[in-house]
Formats: structure tokens, sequence, C-alpha cells
């Protein structure tokens, strides 16, 4: 935990009156809501959730999730000393944004996740959660505390639940009725006894729209995501070879996947973000698939500095993409791009351009009939 070691240490503060600052000073630096946690709050549910998650192996291959035990649960075991968690939300729904329903069904577009279109939210929150912490050291003076965006082992959706940020939804993420769900998380943990504020009710009633959507069916049930089937999981954190079985049913998403979200009834009051950072770049909500297939790795690198996709390497995002290209419809020119790529150096995408070339070749005999 990150502490100020100024010695100007000053008077006791009056804690209720630091918690409404804090929140007034978190909007003023962009963030949507501000709520408190405490650190000590019953999470036995959630912890034995997330043991049998991990038990069922609906992880996949994030072996991360499994290696810090109760860590994600218990602050203190990871950050000794927190009492409360600060937690934020900023929106990211980019203005001026092509339809995500108009690409999806356009087959020969690539559908790109709308949070992942601008610069790469870790930093930006973090960078923002930092200036908070520098605040209320100026106010109050030394403090312990540590700043997070998914960036470490921290149960995020399960202590904004806490905090009254929100309900976990069926699909998992975080709804609020004031925002809907297209917006990020993060946390501040410290020592500061700050006031809590109550949990909010549960608003999904007999709703199953994100169930009933989820093109690979990976919500298996109420609030449980099997991630081996998410086509999040499959696009970005998954590194070897896409399951054949389910290659068909990613479609044209080569970079997360909304549906679960645009069909919610919550996202109506989704809002528009302020944040420059986040508004769309290199067009990428609205892109040929080939285009993309067509970047070699110094101009993936170079359109992408900045942006969370980056992190996915380019041989990754090519796999991705000569998903896309095969579940496309038939064209002469994707046949050509995929051909150019027949040759390339990794095995990876070699594979994947092979089964593409496959399915667009069934096509094109059914269209020659």
């Amino acid at each position: 935990m990150q502490e100020n070691t100024s010695t100007n240490k000053l008077p006791e503060p009056d804690y209720a009156a630091l918690a409404t600052a804090i929140k007034v000073w978190g909007k003023e630096l962009g963030f949507q809501d501000v709520r408190i946690a405490d650190a000590y709050a019953d999470m036995s549910a959630v912890e034995a959730g997330l043991f049998k998650w991990l038990e069922q192996g609906y992880h996949g291959d994030m072996d991360y999730m499994a290696k810090h035990g109760t860590k994600r649960t218990r602050p203190a075991e990871l950050e000794p000393g927190t009492q409360r968690i600060i937690s934020v939300c900023m929106n990211y729904a980019p203005s001026s944004t092509k339809n995500s329903w108009d690409v999806i069904n356009a087959g020969d577009r690539a559908f790109i996740s709308r949070y992942a279109l601008g610069r790469d939210y870790h930093k930006v929150l973090r960078a923002r959660l930092q200036k908070l912490a520098d605040k209320i050291t100026t106010e109050v003076g030394p403090f312990n505390y540590r700043v997070f965006s998914d960036s470490a082992p921290v149960m995020e959706v399960a202590w904004a639940q806490k905090a009254g940020l929100g309900w976990r939804g069926k699909h998992t993420l975080l709804l609020s009725r004031q925002a809907g769900s297209m917006f990020f998380l993060g946390e501040m943990y410290t020592d500061l006894p700050l006031p809590i504020d109550n949990e909010t009710g549960n608003y999904c009633g007999s709703c199953s729209r994100c169930i009933d959507i989820c093109p690979t069916q990976a919500i298996i049930a109420p609030y449980q995501v099997d991630a081996r089937r998410c086509i999040s999981y499959l696009t970005i954190e998954l590194k070897g070879s896409i399951p054949e079985s389910l290659r068909p049913l990613i479609g044209n998403r080569i970079y997360g996947c909304d549906d679960c979200q645009l069909v919610c009834p919550w996202n109506k009051f989704a809002k528009i973000t302020n944040e420059n950072d986040f508004h769309v770049r290199n067009g990428l909500d609205d892109v040929s698939l080939i285009e993309l297939f067509s970047w070699d790795q110094q101009t993936f690198e170079t359109k992408l500095a900045g942006s969370a996709i980056r992190r996915i390497g380019h041989q990754q995002w090519l796999r991705n993409i000569a998903v896309g290209l095969g579940n496309a419809p038939y064209s002469d020119e994707i046949i050509r791009a995929l051909q150019a790529r027949l040759d390339d150096h990794s095995a990876l995408v070699r594979e994947h351009v092979q089964w593409a070339l496959e399915q667009q070749n069934r096509k094109r005999t059914v269209t020659s009939k």
C-alpha cells in the first residue's frame, strides 16, 4: 500500500465530511459515481461462488484467477491495514459511434467491443484515482492507499455492489439504474475509516435477454458465465487455438462481445462519455475485416499504441480476424486476403487462415449452384 511520507500530519479529520468531499472530488475528476464499501463486509457467498467457479474450470486458461486464494475477497490480505474500499465508475460509451448491431450484421465488417475503441482504460482510471489520492492527501495529510483498475486480485464487481454502485446482472456485469453497464470500475484501498454506503437492490427481475442473446450460450445460468465459451475470453484471454465448434458462433466479433449489454433494458440509461480518451480511434467502430487483416506488425503496434487491444499482440489479432473472415459472406477479395497469409510465420495464424479458407470455399460452392 502506498503511503504519503510527509511528516506534516494534519488533525484527525471529520470522516463523514471527508467522505462527502471525496465523492465531490471524484466527480470533478471525471468519475460518474463514487461510493465506499467496508473492507470487512461479509463476502462469504462471493468467496464460495468464486471457488466453485474455479473448481468447475469455468475460468479456462486464466490461471491468474486461481493464484491469489482469498486475497480477492479479503482486502487486508492483499493490502494490510485496508479498512475501506472507495469504488468508482466512469462511463465509456463514445459518441458518434456506428450502430453496433449494424456492424455485427454486416458480416464483412469488424466488430470491436465498444469499451476498447479508445485509449486503454486501465491507464486512464488509475491516473484519475491517483489524482483523487493526491487530493485526499492535501486535505488530511499522509494516509495509506493503493489504487486499482482491473490490475490486481480485486473482485471489482462484488466490491462495487457492496459500495452501492449497482448490482451484479445476470450476465455478471455491474448494472446501475442510472447508467446501465457501459462504464469502467476502479478502486482505492485505504486505511481511512470512512462511513460506508448502502447496497442497492437487484433489478433484473425475470428478464433473461442477456442469457438468450449470448451467441455461444456462455451464460450457463443467471449470474454464471463459463468463460471458456465467452467470446470476450476467446478473442482476448485465450492465447491458443479457438475451438472449431465455437468459431462459427463468433461471427465478426474480433475483440470482445457486447451482445449481452446491447439487449439489456437498463442500457437505455447508458450515458455517452465526456472523456476524449475514450473516443473512437482509427475508425475502429466501423472498419472492414480485410483492412485490419492487412496490418503488418508495425502498423498494428503503431495504430493501437495506447489501446487495450494492443496487449493481445499481432498474432492473436490476425487469428481473430481470420475467424471473422471465415464467417463473412463469400468474397473473392476475402479469399485473396486469406491466401496471402497462408505462409504466415505463426502456426496459430496459419491454422485459422486455413479454416477460414475452407469456410469461404464451402460458401463459394453453395453460391455457384
